[in-house]
């Protein structure tokens, strides 16, 4: 495989995969084209308006140009033909269905498992877990399954976010809501703060960025794992 996969597109104080630009020329090195997936749609925005924001934001690869699926007769040739795909986040219920309804989840689980660069960030990323269950949007859509692509072998959770010892808030912490998930299911759980990602080459798949990630583990407590830990530990 060879993948990013990233808690967020946009970092605090930087524009639009700013912050993953050394990591994408790698990822993206020699590619012609990239087919984009703006099915997530953040905050409602059209399919073109997304994919000319991910045009933007990938423009500083030069002689690379970003197509999105949407524009595409037939979504599961474009997938099968594509050089390098880039998944971009929203909300992860509404990316599945278009996902499972349209059968993708197939012939994209078979090109980044062949190898082919892919990139997700947010929705994009919670895709390549196991399930979607631990997924921070809501449901404003009812996908057939919450099964996902499954190239890795545990769930992510993006924009993982620490209690804020100085808030009044009581509400459910995202912790909490993690343990919840794991009180009834046994996939583990890796929350991504916001600049980390995870990356994937070949049999290697390792955490990346400058901060640590949350690990959940069914019956353990939870811990904080480093940069460059490795995931294939995890089974």
């Amino acid at each position: 495989m060879n993948s990013i996969i990233a808690s967020t597109s946009t970092v605090h104080g930087s524009d639009y995969l700013e912050y993953l630009k050394p990591e994408l020329e790698i990822l993206f090195n020699g590619c012609k084209s990239i087919l984009f997936i703006p099915f997530a749609r953040p905050g409602g925005i059209t399919h073109e308006e997304y994919t000319k924001k991910a045009k933007k934001g990938l423009s500083f690869l030069k002689n690379t140009t970003v197509v999105g699926l949407h524009t595409f007769k037939n979504y599961t040739k474009a997938i099968q033909s594509a050089e390098a795909i880039f998944t971009g986040g929203g909300n992860t219920f509404l990316l599945s269905k278009q996902l499972h309804e349209n059968n993708l989840l197939t012939p994209l689980r078979e090109k980044i498992l062949k190898g082919m660069p892919y990139l997700g960030t947010s929705a994009g990323s919670n895709i390549c877990g196991k399930t979607i269950n631990t997924t921070n949007d809501m449901p404003i859509v009812y996908p057939p399954s919450f099964d996902a692509l499954g190239v890795l072998n545990f769930n992510i959770n993006p924009h993982y976010l620490d209690p804020d010892p100085h808030s009044t808030h009581k509400g459910e912490t995202r912790e909490t809501r993690i343990l919840e998930f794991l009180n009834l299911n046994s996939t583990p759980v890796v929350g991504l703060r916001e600049g980390s990602w995870i990356r994937i080459q070949g049999d290697s798949c390792s955490l990346k960025g400058k901060l640590n990630a949350r690990l959940f583990l069914p019956n353990e407590k939870p811990k904080e794992i480093a940069p460059d830990f490795n995931f294939n530990t995890l089974g």
